[in-house]
């Protein structure tokens, strides 16, 4: 890309450079340049709008502005912080000197920052653009190159991907495209890919090309290159770009590193599937999952990315044959060898070449100067290291980032230890980082790493790491910050191929012997240490993996000089023997496939972080009491041992973190010594069939943040002590017999996650839903249940039938997010006494007791309260006395009437004036005195109840709820209750007519509407029971007029 300079906009550097993106923190998501008196008031005016109503942060300058020189700064910068601009070419654009310098500006971050760059054409022939030297420029700057530079930058524009105005039936079609677009670019949920991606676009086009070539069919590209040549990177951005033409993705990481560990291939086959049908399923066995693969695989379009495969087993158990692979679909695949690409034939290879020198040195210098070229006084030190490094990316990342912010003599230094090391040995030059960190202790982590635990858990490793006596947390920074290792999704340590094969080089390279060397990961020298029983003292940890179907056996005595022996990791390895040649030191057992029936008794524990004995044989975890004190053990995983009939006695292990006891299918019991473990963050006992019951104690785990028993299909009940687990913010019980959620979930203060019950998601959410359930345990339904906000106090509705009375209406006190409820009655009596004291009780539990002084009530004490529902849902603060001339008049709390039948008018509101006093002046005037609202409706044998919240706040849906519930003719009761201090004289209801009339009376009082603000939430004693008595039939008064004193009484005195 050519370089621009001009008065407004010099490039810094050299037209030869590749783009850099060092990740900017972009300011605007687009900038839109235009040539305001053309399009300004139509087009971009729209464009904008659009911009901004989809999201989209879009920068325009003001007309209002001056077009000096301080503001040609703010635009240019604005154009720096851009991360897309899109340029709307029109007649008079070109002919704009300040439109032009944008122009340079804006292609020169397109050229050095990697900015995009989007044009429209809106009254101009890109034609024009591209060939333009017949355009005479009205004005001629002061430089002589600038109409030069400004002919090449409208060429360059013009030859950009844009829109031409002239093949859209109108506007607004061409601009759902660019505004699609826009978001499509800004889309963040891409693969992430490297800081520093210098030379990427142009290796990302080739792929691209090689696969829009391939017209028909599907699309098999395969990416082929040495190790850290960059493969993985285009391969991620390669998706990135076409992602957005696919429904069904995958994405494959480090297949070579995943076939050796776990259930290898059919780990990845689940994998696969569960990406593509976004649901879990259960691969069986390999050809199970190859069957499984061939039939979603010729069904669907599909982008799917295996990276790092290394065999043509893996391409066959993963994809099949590729006349598997549906019309439309693109596999790309990452590997080291270009052979088994010709094997399965695929359509085209991209072969991944090595920098050249000036890519090279812009990415040294982005590592190591966080600039895209170095600085004079480093330039030759510079260019001497990447010459040395031979243009593979992955060496200038780590030496660049090893030499950040270190002096200059160091970097001399460095490269005269450099120079030693032949050229051809990647692996030797890798090495330098290595010899750069500061002890033996992290030169120790990383070869840990790099031998044992590639795809663990940070936290895991940093524990065990931390038994050795080892201070991993700050050591594995280091670490990180060298480049050394990296921390990847879902916290697992990673490192480069290239990294991690010179680790253990490292390690193999300490001595001509095996049984000398530190660490043992190497098939054949394991087998030869564990054969000839040639260990020694020297060796830190050792890993041997076989097949489960293995005879292999090894004497327990082979470990006897293995005195300094603190890492173990097994897979189907048997071994005979006494247990107590096995090191006192060993702080990790992964013993996968452990063959006895129980770890004998004289195996020493004592320092062991972590037992990992998924897929073992046994029955019980010590066959005798354990005798030894396991105070370092934090993680016990005993996942899909067939036969384990219980747990262990936890007595002995009080610091234990996480039990993992999935699938364990005969497990039927668990020691009541759990409740003991204070620290015990995590407890999975998914697909534990045999499990009925969980013991009472487990529910004063205090400290336990998940609980996971799905599957355990015996379990049918959780007790409501589960409150108990304070710290629990992940519950997970499904596939269970559970019939009914436990009351108290609702009172969890952390609870973050819930599945149970049918019930999954966000539990504050599932609230709502859950509280239904319980009038309806077999039926459970959701429906009927109204939620009312969105935020995680959600306020909730619920409607109960009479026979769920006793299940539920005792319990609701402790619902503290519940709005309102409704109950309905079968019996035609009145609510009997027992209703009204659980009512009662409800009100309690809410409304706390308040302890207040008693003085005497003065007459000024005595005020109007108005509450107002459905169309007259605005209350004002306070009314006068003076409600005699309303409708319907009650002594005390209550107001019966009869629901009136104005079939010309239908009852659109009602109004409830209440008189009371208060015994302290805060009560006074303010609605927060007020606590419940009830209906009573003595027809239908319901009773209906608003908290103060509702009452204050009524909404539309509250409204439907009472009006659903009565009808002309039915006897209700209206009752009020208060807070403690406060007693109600008088309450009176009218319900105002909404007339058709244009004017007159009728006209005049359906405008009426007074205001009340909404209060906050309100703690206070409510009064002393609430008599329900079946009112006398009321003496009916003309109802569809309202007293002109009404009006009089909506004022203060």
């Amino acid at each position: 890309m050519p370089s621009y300079s001009s008065s407004s906009s010099s490039f810094s550097k050299s037209k030869s450079k590749s783009k850099s993106k060092s990740k900017p923190q972009w300011r605007y998501d687009v900038f839109i340049s235009f040539r305001g008196k053309d399009t300004r008031r139509n087009f971009v005016s729209h464009l904008y709008s659009a911009l901004t109503d989809a999201g989209v942060n879009a920068f325009r300058d003001d007309e209002k502005l001056d077009k000096g020189e301080e503001q040609k700064s703010e635009l240019l910068h604005a154009i720096e912080g851009s991360q897309i601009t899109i340029v709307v070419f029109s007649q008079n654009y070109i002919r704009s000197e300040w439109c032009l310098d944008e122009l340079l500006k804006i292609m020169e971050c397109h050229a050095f920052r990697g900015q995009v760059v989007l044009t429209v054409f809106y009254d101009i022939v890109p034609s024009v653009l591209r060939d333009n030297q017949h355009i005479s420029f009205e004005v001629v700057s002061d430089q002589p190159n600038t109409i030069k530079l400004w002919r090449r930058a409208l060429t360059e524009a013009a030859n950009l991907s844009g829109w031409d105005l002239r093949n859209y039936r109108n506007e607004n079609d061409a601009m759902k495209n660019i505004v699609g677009e826009v978001l499509k670019r800004l889309d963040r949920t891409y693969l992430p890919i490297t800081n520093f991606p210098v030379r990427l676009q142009s290796q990302v086009q080739k792929g691209i090309d090689l696969i829009r070539n391939k017209k028909i069919g599907s699309c098999i590209l395969g990416i082929w290159g040495m190790g850290g040549i960059g493969k993985t990177t285009i391969a991620k951005s390669i998706c990135n770009e076409i992602r957005h033409e696919f429904k069904y993705k995958s994405y494959l990481a480090n297949i070579r590193e995943a076939w050796g560990g776990g259930r290898g291939p059919v780990d990845l086959q689940e994998q696969l599937l569960s990406d593509i049908l976004k649901t879990k399923n259960k691969v069986h066995s390999t050809d199970w999952g190859k069957g499984k693969i061939k039939e979603m695989l010729c069904t669907k379009k599909v982008l799917v990315l295996l990276d790092d495969v290394s065999s043509v087993e893996q391409l066959n158990d993963l994809c099949g044959n590729r006349d598997a692979i549906g019309e439309g679909s693109v596999i790309i695949i990452t590997t080291r060898n270009v052979r088994l690409l010709r094997e399965i034939g695929v359509d085209c290879v991209h072969r991944v070449e090595k920098m050249n020198e000036l890519e090279s040195l812009e990415l040294f210098s982005w590592h190591a100067l966080r600039r895209a070229d170095p600085c004079r006084d480093l330039f030759e030190l510079s260019q001497e290291v990447v010459t040395y490094c031979g243009g593979l990316p992955l060496a200038l990342e780590v030496l660049g980032s090893y030499l950040y912010k270190r002096r200059k003599e160091e970097w001399e230094s460095v490269l005269s230890k450099l120079k030693e090391i032949p050229n051809d040995k990647i692996q030797e030059k890798l090495r330098i980082s290595y010899d750069g960190l500061e002890d033996d202790q992290q030169k120790g982590i990383f070869l840990d790493i790099c031998c044992f635990f590639i795809g663990k858990d940070r936290a895991y490793v940093t524990e065990i790491l931390k038994g050795c006596g080892l201070y991993a947390e700050i050591e594995l920074t280091v670490l990180v910050e060298r480049s050394l290792i990296k921390v990847e999704k879902n916290n697992k340590l990673g490192t480069h191929d290239l990294l991690r094969d010179m680790g253990r080089e490292i390690v193999r390279q300490s001595s001509a012997l095996p049984q000398h060397r530190s660490r043992l990961c190497f098939h054949n020298h394991v087998l030869d240490v564990l054969t000839e029983h040639t260990g020694t003292e020297a060796i830190q940890g050792l890993a041997l993996k076989l097949q489960r179907t293995s005879r292999l056996q090894f004497s327990a005595e082979a470990f006897e000089n293995m005195k300094s022996l603190r890492l173990l990791q097994f897979d189907h390895v048997q071994l005979a023997g006494d247990y107590g040649h096995l090191s006192k030191r060993l702080a990790w057992v992964y013993w996968g496939g452990f063959s006895s029936k129980y770890i004998p008794h004289n195996f020493y524990q004592g320092k062991v972080v972590a037992i990992d004995m998924k897929h073992s044989n046994l029955k019980v975890v010590w066959k005798e009491p354990q005798q030894q004190l396991l105070e370092n053990l934090k993680f016990l995983n005993l996942s899909h041992s067939k036969f384990l009939s219980k747990t262990p006695d936890f007595s002995k292990l009080p610091n234990l973190e996480r039990l993992i006891l999935k699938d364990c299918p005969n497990l039927s019991e668990v020691h009541p010594s759990i409740g003991d473990l204070r620290n015990l963050l995590h407890l999975n006992l998914k697909d534990c069939a045999c499990l009925q019951n969980l013991p009472v104690i487990i529910y004063k785990l205090k400290s336990l943040r998940a609980l996971i028993l799905s599957g355990c299909s015996k379990i049918d009940k959780l007790e409501e002590d589960i409150v108990q687990m304070e710290s629990l913010t992940t519950l997970v019980a499904d596939n269970t017999s559970l019939k009914q959620v436990p009351f108290s979930i609702v009172r969890f203060k952390r609870i973050g996650f819930i599945s149970l019950c049918g019930f999954e998601g966000l539990a504050s959410d599932l609230f709502p839903s859950i509280i239904w359930s319980w009038t309806s345990p077999t039926t459970g339904l959701v429906s009927s249940v109204q939620s009312f906000g969105s935020t995680s106090t959600s306020l909730v509705s619920v409607y109960i039938k009479d026979d769920n009375l006793g299940n539920l209406l005792s319990k609701l006190s402790e619902f503290l997010k519940l709005r309102s409820i409704c109950v309905q009655c079968n019996s035609d009596l009145q609510l009997s006494q027992e209703l009204r004291r659980m009512v009662d009780d409800f009100c309690k539990v809410h409304f706390a007791m308040e302890t207040t002084n008693a003085p005497q009530i003065s007459e000024k004490s005595v005020v109007s309260h108005l509450i107002g529902m459905g169309s007259y849902n605005q209350v004002i603060d306070m009314l006068s006395s003076n409600i005699t001339e309303l409708a319907y008049t009650g002594e005390g709390y209550s107001v019966p009437f009869q629901v009136p039948d104005v079939s010309d008018s239908p009852m659109k509101g009602m109004i409830l004036c209440v008189v009371y006093s208060s015994t302290t002046p805060e009560n006074m005037a303010s609605e927060k005195s007020l606590a419940i609202v009830f209906i009573f409706n003595n027809t239908k044998n319901t009773i209906q109840m608003y908290k103060q919240t509702a009452t204050m706040s009524f909404t539309d849906e509250d409204w439907v709820g009472i009006t659903s519930n009565v009808e002309p003719g039915d006897n209700v009761e209206i009752s009020v209750v208060f807070g403690q201090g406060v007693t109600v004289k008088k309450a009176e209801m009218a319900s105002p007519e909404v007339s058709t009339q244009p004017s007159g009376e009728g006209s005049e009082q359906s405008s009426l509407e007074v205001e009340m603000e909404p209060s906050l939430s309100v703690q206070m004693e409510p009064s002393l029971g609430v008599q329900m008595k079946l009112p006398k039939k009321p003496k009916k008064k003309k109802f569809s007029k309202i007293s002109k004193k009404m009006k009089a009484c909506l004022c203060l005195n």
